[in-house]
């Protein structure tokens, strides 16, 4: 399943930065219509492009989960990891491209698929950081399994959850909160990809207006080959006001049940092998009324509001899949002997590890910010999102493969485990969103929101000036880390603080620079979404490290160290991101970017000789 942002990245420029020209023009000119006007936002990352330190969704660390949660989460955790070590063989499902059905149904006995669903409806009522451990120990132990349960509950059925109606709740969530139905979410067409604009699959109202007749085909689904229940995006023909029909994506329940439905064969895959992934196609499904899902016309909007509500599952699992390959790491250095010496007394494994940590760390502490936020209810959290998407699949790459080169040879066997989780992973970084899109939805939205601040703030000469002005000084962030981050760890707040002024001034500089043409500068765009997570991922880390210092933990200097280990790096990696995409040379870059590529695609392959035909 392929993420549906690059569209939401482009739609929602085409409204793009109407930066005022009449500024600098003569009175006489006649003013154009003038735009909508900005909004703010409580969203950390979105103030970020503002060049503003807003903190009440960073700062303090918002988990605060009660006793009895962390005890009923308690009693879930220690059967889970039971039955995932002792039921499930993750070896076997990896080899054999399938788990058990038996295997499904004992975690169904659990709770564990149902997890967010209420009591009332035969859910286990957990809230989002109390789903975000659990997929966090699937995670750990099968990622394949994980990949089942996310497609299952995160998107699956997440649209019924979400926007379902009273009475589609009441039908569908009961059988799939106890997994005695499976689900799957099916938007995924050849011609799709990252594009949700171009899916052909049709849904046409009866003429006697009691159903939609469905047709069409999606690939890639999780679990399509034996999901009872389907969410399904489809186009339908809408009458718009003038009379006229145009097309529009809606979403709808659909149930194997209805007939026309059937999925092929298993995909062949490099990874998550036990996880079942089909084509799945509808020929004249007859769906009632009843199964729209949401209003006709705003499938887009469904589908993007569960991807979005869903999407801190996948940095749950890559934490826990993290930390399984650090905690073999440490076994493994703490018992080989090299030239005299274990590996843990070399400078270099020393440093390998404690990289992973500190990306593990940071990942984790975004994690829960994340579920936290939701937790009490904050709705503004996409960009926030996003970045943990793409850090968490990121990062966890990167992990395992250290871990690997860590472990030498026996890293590449398939005995050792790492080899799988390594295949496993690599998914991760292309469903619920591929991470090149993400970047640009990051930096494109983010742009979009200081576009409209810049365009309402350069109205008459004063504000002029004051842009002028921020654009040479870097401009106040406003923010408040001297009395929210710890003592302890002020030094980084300021490297941090420092960062967001110039994060600011530099997409300040972008947006005059280009203007609307921003939408297409993907070199500059790329390293401002780097610049972002490597500043959005330091707030997260300062705030759960002074959470932690606060509480007085027995971790507490290790988190400090390990805090200050992380923001000193990240911060000189968004430095170096924000110079490359202000840098007077990117233009020079992009055209010899865009000149070689085209050069060998007109080709139709590599254009340089082999230098044994010289």
């Amino acid at each position: 399943m392929l993420s549906t942002l690059s569209k939401t990245a482009r739609v929602s420029q085409t409204r793009f930065l109407r930066l005022s020209h009449s500024a600098a023009a003569t009175k006489d000119v006649k003013p154009k219509k003038a735009p909508l006007a900005a909004v703010d936002s409580p969203s950390f990352v979105m103030n970020l492009f503002r060049g503003k330190a807003v903190t009440e969704q960073v700062f303090p660390y918002p988990l605060n989960m009660t006793e009895e949660q962390k005890e009923t989460l308690g009693m879930v955790m220690s059967p889970l990891e039971k039955m995932l070590i002792e039921v499930n063989d993750v070896v076997k499902n990896d080899e054999t491209a399938d788990i058990p059905r038996a295997v499904l149904d004992q975690f169904a006995e659990l709770g564990t698929f149902g997890v967010l669903v209420p009591p009332e409806l035969e859910g286990s009522g957990f809230n989002n950081s109390q789903m975000a451990r659990v997929a966090e120990i699937v995670g750990a132990y099968d990622l394949g399994f994980g990949v089942v349960m996310g497609a299952h509950q995160s998107i699956g059925y997440k649209g019924i959850l979400l926007e379902g109606t009273d009475a589609q709740k009441q039908k569908y969530l009961p059988d799939l909160a106890t997994g005695r139905k499976f689900a799957a979410f099916a938007l995924t067409e050849p011609s799709t990809g990252s594009d949700a604009s171009s899916v052909r699959t049709r849904a046409e109202l009866s003429a006697d207006g009691k159903h939609y007749v469905l047709n069409g085909g999606k690939i890639w689904i999780s679990n399509g080959g034996f999901a009872d229940v389907f969410t399904v995006f489809a186009q339908t023909p809408i009458k718009q006001a003038d009379g006229s029909t145009k097309d529009k994506m809606s979403a709808f329940i659909v149930e194997r049940a209805f007939g026309g439905v059937t999925s092929g064969p298993q995909e062949k895959k490099m990874g998550i092998k036990g996880s079942n992934t089909t084509e799945v196609h509808f020929d004249n499904v007859k769906i009632p009324v009843e199964n729209l899902l949401g209003k006709e016309g705003e499938g887009f909007k469904v589908a993007m509001n569960i991807l979005n509500n869903g999407r801190f599952g996948i940095p749950a699992a890559c934490t826990g899949a993290m930390k399984h390959c650090i905690q073999k790491t440490v076994d493994h250095i703490t018992t080989r002997v090299q030239f005299g010496k274990k590996l843990e007394e070399f400078g270099n494994v020393q440093e390998k590890l404690v990289e992973m940590i500190s990306k593990l760390y940071a990942t984790e502490s975004i994690v829960y910010m994340l579920s936290s936020n939701m937790d009490r209810g904050i709705k503004e959290y996409q960009l926030e999102a996003a970045i943990g998407k793409v850090l968490a699949s990121e990062s966890a790459w990167l992990v395992c493969d250290d871990a690997i080169q860590v472990h030498g040879g026996m890293g590449f066997m398939r005995e050792t485990g790492l080899e799988r989780v390594l295949r496993d992973l690599r998914i991760f970084r292309i469903f619920e969103g591929a991470n090149d899109v993400l970047r640009l939805f990051i930096a494109l939205t983010g742009a979009q929101h200081a576009g409209k601040h810049l365009a309402q703030q350069a109205s008459g000469v004063g504000g002029m000036i004051s842009l002028a002005v921020s654009r040479v000084t870097g401009g106040n962030t406003g923010s408040n880390f001297g009395q929210v981050v710890d003592s302890s760890l002020q030094d980084s707040a300021k490297a941090l603080d420092q960062q967001i002024a110039l994060f600011g001034q530099t997409v300040q500089g972008l947006l005059m620079k280009y203007k609307k043409g921003i939408i297409d500068r993907q070199y500059e765009m790329h390293r401002v979404a780097n610049a972002a997570i490597d500043i959005y991922s330091s707030a997260a880390v300062l705030s759960r490290a002074t959470y932690v210092i606060k509480n007085k933990s027995s971790s507490a200097d290790f988190e400090r160290k390990i805090a200050t280990y992380y923001v000193e790096k990240a911060m000189r990696s968004s430095h170096r991101y924000l110079k490359e995409a202000a840098s007077g040379e990117a233009g020079t870059k992009v055209s010899t970017i865009e000149s070689l590529a085209k050069e060998v695609c007109g080709n139709g392959g590599l254009t340089m000789q082999h230098p044994v035909d010289l």
